[in-house]
């Protein structure tokens, strides 16, 4: 079991040169894992050290625990958003604790293997919500990007844009300066040098430029949050009561919940790049004891990190190695060199979160929905504006509402419900609506072809489809039910209202019947209230039977001839002998 936990089968094959490429992949990862997460922290609201506690602890935790073998976790800027919100209304302590409730709830999923769920939240609400927090992150930096001060951070969109506006002209050129040039490296030495991580570089150069040329002139880390130390993060138990529960359990499902779908869409790409399968349970008991492991020592909520997946995938990584390696070389870095972080300027971390911003805005994708101009580009634009105009909880709810809703309508559409009658052109006597006519429709059979899912959305339509048009009282009422492929208990409870209201005067039979809808009706009952001899495999058979309880006398006269047997039971065919008979006589 303990073997099953730690390595299955991640671990298979490892070799020394399977050690030489971890170790590459790791430091490399690692490296670029530093500026971004203190740029996660502080855009976060809280100090850029829990950011790097974040990314060793989180980082180590989630590869060693977690399913997917290139999975790289710590801060991510999907998060920004919430924990920002969460630290402007309860604060930094709070913010712990609610990371706390969000590990037990993403560990309590992947015991309850709800990984799987990831494949039920449509496409348009990710994208939408993702877009939406890509343009705040953007947003956020346009202030330390140009430098403004007097700018008070709110949680709602609108209010920080309208600060920064009132506040454009306290713009500082120093500070475009060195956000230009940290910019512009991150932009352009990955077109040069794509193996070095072009963030860190920008981040150096930019801060070397600052220090050396216009020292004082800018706002810094130090200047602004403090001296970074160099201290190991220490151990602290965290004082929740219930009202903390009460308080926090709210904003923990909101953590807890994008905490699994970044990490498992992570898995997702990883897996594409690799063509490997993740285990998506095994991954939320991950992110659950990491995310609970992680607030004791100061660290905010982690997820996987698309993007440094990606970068460790790129870099040659073979197993979860890389991603431990890559959490202890963050840890050697901020013991060795934590001093000199504090010197960093904040327009230098700013360029690099707005091409974070950029990159996960997916935008061409955004592009692609919207421009179907079908109900999913509504569900896009209104997750999108929720997001940035109102917050992401919101977002979320609403456009999985809306969601369900246009598939339920999309699928209730679906419903058709045709009366038909055999086609004695077709060499199968296939059974059409086309078929009926005014003058062509038999009075005592009606049959009716059933298409698309019979369940809560449709199954008001689909009653009333058939009721209306039985008020002259056949005889028998004939279903066929081969191309319904899902019936729930609404969908059961319509049916029944039509067998139980036909059946004083009739008879219901039901042919090509399929499993799902047939174990539905012998669950409820009404299999056996309508009786097994009226279920039929095939059509043609239960036509047969039905022709056999017609009213005979109702027959004769009859000019529809709706079946082939009309001819005689009509009496049609004595009407013929007889007129041979006269001109034979003649």
């Amino acid at each position: 079991m303990q073997r099953y936990w730690l390595f299955s089968g991640r671990f298979s094959g490892y070799s020394l040169q399977s050690f030489q490429k971890d170790l590459l992949s790791g430091v490399v990862v690692g490296v670029i894992a530093i500026p971004l997460g203190m740029a996660f922290a502080i855009a976060s609201g809280v100090k850029p050290e829990y950011g790097i506690y974040t990314t060793i602890i989180a980082g180590f935790l989630i590869s060693l625990f977690g399913g997917s073998k290139y999975q790289i976790g710590g801060p991510t800027g999907a998060f920004i958003p919430i924990l920002f919100g969460i630290v402007m209304t309860y604060g930094y302590e709070n913010l712990l604790i609610a990371g706390f409730f969000a590990g037990i709830i993403l560990f309590l999923m992947g015991v309850f293997r709800l990984g799987s769920l990831i494949k039920f939240i449509p496409r348009p609400v990710t994208i939408g919500f993702t877009s939406g927090i890509a343009v705040i992150i953007f947003v956020g930096q346009i202030a330390n990007f140009l430098g403004l001060t007097g700018v008070e951070k709110h949680e709602t969109f609108y209010r920080n844009m309208k600060e920064i506006i009132m506040h454009i002209h306290t713009i500082n050129l120093y500070s475009v300066l060195t956000a230009g040039i940290c910019l512009g490296t991150v932009l352009f030495m990955p077109k040069f040098f794509p193996k070095i991580p072009s963030p860190l570089i920008g981040l150096v150069l930019s801060t070397v430029v600052a220090s050396l040329f216009y020292p004082q002139q800018i706002a810094t880390i130090g200047s602004t949050f403090g001296e970074i130390s160099s201290a190991l993060p220490q151990f602290k138990v965290l004082e929740m009561t219930f009202e903390h529960i009460q308080t926090l359990i709210g904003p923990a499902f909101v953590i807890a919940a994008l905490g699994g779908i970044e990490s498992l869409l992570s898995a997702v790409v990883a897996d594409g790049m690799t063509n490997t399968k993740h285990n998506s349970n095994r991954e939320l008991l991950g992110q659950g004891i990491a995310n609970m492991i992680t607030p004791l020592f100061g660290g905010i909520p982690a997820t996987g990190a698309i993007a440094r997946t990606a970068t460790n995938i790129k870099n040659g990584a073979v197993s979860p190695l890389s991603g431990m390696i890559h959490g202890i070389v963050v840890l050697v870095i901020l013991v060795l060199f934590s001093p000199y972080a504090s010197s960093i300027p904040l327009a230098s971390m700013a360029p690099i979160l707005m091409v974070v911003a950029w990159n996960m805005s997916e935008r061409h994708v955004f592009y692609h929905v919207l421009k179907t101009k079908t109900e999913d580009s509504f569900v896009l634009v209104v997750t999108f504006l929720l997001t940035v105009f109102v917050n992401l909880t919101i977002a979320v709810e609403v456009g999985l509402l809306l969601a369900v809703v246009l598939f339920t309508k999309r699928m209730s559409d679906m419903i058709v419900t045709a009366k038909a009658l055999p086609n004695p052109d077709n060499k199968h006597e296939k059974v059409e609506s086309q078929m009926v006519r005014d003058d062509h429709d038999c009075p005592q059979i009606s049959i009716y072809n059933v298409e698309g899912p019979l369940f809560f959305g449709a199954a008001g339509e689909f009653e009333q489809s058939i009721m209306n048009r039985l008020n002259y009282k056949p005889r028998v009422l004939l279903l066929r039910l081969a191309k319904v492929p899902f019936m729930d208990t609404t969908g059961e409870a319509y049916l029944s209202r039509i067998v139980k209201d036909f059946s004083k005067y009739g008879v219901v039979m039901i042919s090509g019947i399929r499993p799902q809808p047939k174990s539905m009706l012998k669950k409820t009952g009404l299999y056996g209230y309508i009786g097994k001899e009226h279920f039929f495999e095939h059509t043609g058979d239960a036509i047969n039977f039905a022709l056999q309880h017609l009213k005979r006398d109702k027959c004769l006269g009859c000019k529809h001839f709706a079946f082939r047997e009309c001819t005689v039971l009509s009496g049609a065919h004595e009407n013929v002998k007889e007129k041979e008979r006269i001109v034979t006589t003649s």
